[in-house]
Order: C-alpha cells, then sequence, then structure tokens
C-alpha cells in the first residue's frame, strides 16, 4: 500500500510538472506560418486557390450533414429507449414488417448520398482537369528531396533540386531545435512559380511511392515509380506556400518538405530569366579534363548541397549512415565501385542513387572524398568516367 501510494505522488507530481511544462510560453514560442501550418489548427486551410476554397466548403456542408444524420438517428434511438423502457410499463410491439419502413430507410438514404455525390462530383471533375495549363512542371520524387524540371510554359528547361535547408537537418540532429516557425519546411531551392497562372503538376517518382501535397492549393497527388500522375492548381496570392511528402517512403520522411514561392507575372519572368542565365553557365561538357583542384572545389558545393545532410560536414557519417572519411570504397583505387554507388544506391536505398546529378557532379563529388579529411589518396574522377559507367 505504501509503494503504491508513493506511486501516486510521484505520478502526480510529473503530471504537475508536465502541465507546468506546457504552460509555459516558451513551449509554445511559435506562431502560425502564412501559407503552412498553424498552431493548434483543427481546420482545413482555406489557403490561396479557389480549389482549396471549394474544398473546405465542401467539407463542412459533408461534416454537417452527417452531423444532422448522427444526431437525428442517434436522437430517435436514445428518446425510443428512454420513453419506451420495460421499468414504465411498456411492452414490446410484436410485428414482423413493414412495406412503408423498409422504403422510407432505403430511399431516404439512397437520396442523401445521391445528392452528397452531386455536391461533390463538381469539385472532383475540376480537379482532375489539367488541360489548358500554363505551366508545367515535372516534380520527381526521390529519397529524400524533390527534383523540378520546367516542361512547358515560361521557364521551360529548368531543372533544379529542392532538398531540405541543412541548418534545419543539424537542428534536427542535435535534438534540440529552434523555436522557429518553418522548422523543417526551410528549402535550399523552392519551386518557383507565377501568380493567377494555371500551373500543372506531373508528378513521379525515382525509388519509393511518395506524395505532393501542398494543403494551401487544394492538391495532394502521389508520386509513384514507373507511373506519371498529375494535377494542378492556380495560386491566387503571392507568398510562401509549403506543404510535405503525404506518403511514408522511408526514414527520412520527414525530411522531404515542398516549398512553393509565388511571385507576380514580371518577378517570375525576372526569375526565370535569371536561372536560364545560371543554367547556361553551369553546362559542362563532359568530355572536358578537369584538373584536381577544380574537381575539388567544385565537389565540395556538391557534397555540402546533398551529401552532408547524412555523412555529415566531417565525413563521418552517424549511426545507420556510414562514413566515407576511411571508406574502403573510396580508397579504393578502382573508381567505377564509387562510381556505381552514386548512380545506383546500395544497401536498399539507405543510400540513395543520385544518377540525377550531372556527370560533371557527379565527378566532381567523388573527387573531392578521395581527396579530403584523411583520404589523401591523389585520385581523380573525370565527367567521362561517369559517362562510361552510365552506358
Amino acid at each position: 500500500m505504501k509503494t503504491m501510494n508513493a506511486l501516486r505522488r510521484h505520478l502526480a507530481r510529473v503530471g504537475l510538472a508536465t502541465c507546468a511544462a506546457l504552460a509555459t510560453p516558451a513551449t509554445w514560442a511559435v506562431n502560425s506560418l502564412p501559407g503552412g501550418p498553424g498552431v493548434n489548427q483543427l481546420d482545413l486551410p482555406i489557403g490561396a486557390s479557389k480549389m482549396s476554397a471549394d474544398l473546405h466548403q465542401l467539407h463542412w456542408i459533408m461534416m454537417i450533414i452527417c452531423a444532422v444524420i448522427f444526431v437525428l438517428v442517434f436522437g430517435v434511438m436514445f428518446y425510443s429507449i428512454i420513453k419506451h423502457r420495460k421499468s414504465k410499463g411498456h411492452k414490446p410491439a410484436n410485428f414482423h414488417e413493414s412495406i412503408a419502413v423498409e422504403i422510407a430507410w432505403t430511399v431516404v438514404p439512397f437520396v442523401i448520398v445521391i445528392g452528397m455525390g452531386a455536391m461533390a462530383t463538381k469539385t472532383v471533375v475540376a480537379q482532375k482537369d489539367t488541360t489548358n495549363a500554363d505551366l508545367t512542371i515535372k516534380a520527381t520524387a526521390y529519397q529524400w528531396k524533390w527534383g523540378y524540371d520546367y516542361l512547358k510554359g515560361e521557364g521551360e528547361g529548368i531543372g533544379f533540386l529542392s532538398t531540405l535547408d541543412t541548418s534545419h537537418r543539424v537542428m534536427s540532429d542535435s535534438g534540440k531545435p529552434e523555436n522557429i516557425d518553418n522548422y523543417l519546411l526551410k528549402v535550399d531551392n523552392p519551386l518557383v512559380v507565377p501568380v493567377n497562372k494555371k500551373i500543372r503538376v506531373i508528378t513521379t517518382a525515382d525509388d519509393v511511392i511518395h506524395a505532393f501535397m501542398v494543403p494551401q492549393f487544394g492538391i495532394k497527388q502521389d508520386a509513384i515509380p514507373g507511373f506519371v500522375r498529375d494535377t494542378w492548381f492556380r495560386a491566387e496570392k503571392v507568398g510562401d506556400f509549403y506543404g510535405q511528402c503525404a506518403e511514408l517512403c522511408g526514414k527520412e520522411h520527414a525530411y522531404m518538405p515542398i516549398h512553393v514561392k509565388v511571385l507576380s507575372q514580371e518577378d517570375y519572368s525576372a526569375w526565370a530569366a535569371e536561372e536560364k542565365k545560371k543554367l547556361a553557365a553551369k553546362a559542362d561538357d563532359p568530355a572536358k579534363v578537369w584538373a584536381l583542384p577544380d574537381l575539388v572545389a567544385r565537389g565540395e558545393k556538391v557534397y555540402a548541397a546533398n551529401c552532408q545532410a547524412c555523412h555529415q560536414a566531417n565525413g563521418k557519417g552517424a549511426g545507420p549512415i556510414k562514413p566515407v572519411d576511411g571508406s574502403p570504397v573510396v580508397l579504393d583505387a578502382d573508381k567505377t565501385k564509387q562510381i556505381a554507388v552514386l548512380l545506383n544506391g546500395q544497401n536498399n536505398g539507405a543510400m540513395p542513387a543520385w544518377k540525377q546529378l550531372s556527370d560533371t557532379e557527379i565527378a566532381a563529388v567523388i573527387t573531392y572524398t578521395k581527396n579530403n579529411w584523411s583520404n589523401q589518396t591523389g585520385q581523380i574522377v573525370q565527367p567521362a568516367d561517369v559517362v562510361a559507367a552510365r552506358k
């Protein structure tokens, strides 16, 4: 008994401490994120597109209909139970069937379901109408990042990867993240689109099933390897809008945010022109022979943008992530082994494939890892070596 009383007192103290911690303002220091999740948000966002507003309205109409049915059905049931209970002297009726009741409880639900379906049909059909798009973008899902390719419309030819910002990954790994509104939603390269234009998003995946979801636009579409799906949105105001991969896609599912930056038409045109200049400047000749220092310098940037989140800046890795500093594959004189790892991945996707990088980028990052930290091998991998390995 004494032990049980002591346990109760301990649990009471823990409960009070927990309540005090939850009541502390510092615990809830973050604010609602414009274009993203809200603090204590329970309702669907009305969002920044007509589609999201239509879905919000449809949601509440369906909720009200279901609530009215719930109240009526259970109200009648509990009224009948209470008012006709045996203790008040009521006796059960003795009957077998009623044609009128059978017809009523068949026809009435049928009419209700047909009515609900009719209201939803307009919105569902509109969700699937991806015709007459002003801009078509392919969103390719990778473990764990997004690749965006502008296929049609202004900005055609632009392509880039969008990855969780390194500083946010470091905060997550520390276990003590800062109280910031966009925690785990900041990316290095957001998807940029113009306002008031119909944007068609084609989704696919390179490895496992992912899902492209931006609640503020009312869109969610699976990205499936080997399949092409599509959805669309029309942002009605400029700003930053956030989403995430909405399909459990592996151990770093939480580190796969979506950031859509909506610009005015003038600002978007300027952005697209600038990006095309950058792409032209980055266009590499895979036949070019690079010097070791130049490749290492280029590889350091590629490593920081794509590899550092898992393998860390010191190359030591963490937990199940293998280190690249001192790795036998990295130190091996047979460079084709490391090239194969980057092109194909390994360990059942724990190390994803990086074939989406250019030949020069892969050659540079391999050369960087072979000549950084304690890996002073002096070995060099040229873009032509990667080209040969792709064949």
